[in-house]
């Protein structure tokens, strides 16, 4: 089994503050759910701004954040903003557990998505395994919906999950906060609903 992983995250999980819950276990402030966290209970050593090739666009409605929540879509055109966390293959697994709403303590099979770049655990939104890519010799794993893009009706997602994106995606280091926003107020979802403006404003 591979020991370690880069996450590639480019969604809630942008930011370390809210990833520390799937790892280290604990109710973030706006949830009401409580997350049992990672048997290797620790945060990662790395946390690196990356760019992938393909989408992010909003969709479904998010039970915590009230509207859209981000997706990715390895095979649309454009490029994702996304932040890679350094973290082992047990985490990994006990992290994508808990976004699948299951109890972490199984070591996923990371050899079907590993050979073909993309992995079904189930037909859930966060259910599907990608493998976008390797970093410093380490794969680059994520998890998103089982459906394309445009298989899907768009969500416009919440001011306060586009402010913890943004901050997020600003606290990698990689981009300025114009970049920023304009990338997000681009999503599908976003798009014709928030400008970078707007979006910009959340951050004051």
């Amino acid at each position: 089994m591979t020991r370690e992983v880069w996450y590639a995250a480019y969604g809630s999980n942008l930011h370390v503050d809210r990833l520390a819950y799937y790892l280290l276990g604990g109710r973030p402030p706006e949830a009401t759910r409580e997350y049992p966290g990672s048997r290797e209970p620790r945060m990662p050593p790395a946390s690196v701004p990356v760019e992938l090739a393909g989408a992010v666009y909003f969709a479904t409605e998010s039970p915590v954040w009230t509207g859209g929540r981000a997706f990715y879509d390895p095979e649309a055109p454009g490029r994702v903003l996304a932040r890679a966390h350094l973290l082992t293959a047990v985490q990994f697994s006990d992290l994508a557990a808990q976004e699948m709403y299951r109890e972490p303590g199984a070591d996923l099979d990371l050899g079907p998505v590993l050979r073909e770049g993309r992995a079904a655990c189930g037909e859930g939104r966060y259910e599907t395994l990608v493998h976008p890519g390797m970093l410093d010799g380490r794969p680059l794993l994520t998890f998103t919906a089982p459906w394309r893009m445009d298989e899907v009706e768009h969500t416009v997602p919440s001011a306060g999950y586009l402010r913890h994106l943004a901050a997020g995606l600003l606290a990698a280091g990689a981009w300025d906060q114009d970049a920023v926003t304009a990338y997000l107020a681009a999503r599908p979802g976003a798009a014709g609903h928030w400008t970078a403006e707007r979006i910009a404003a959340l951050l004051e």
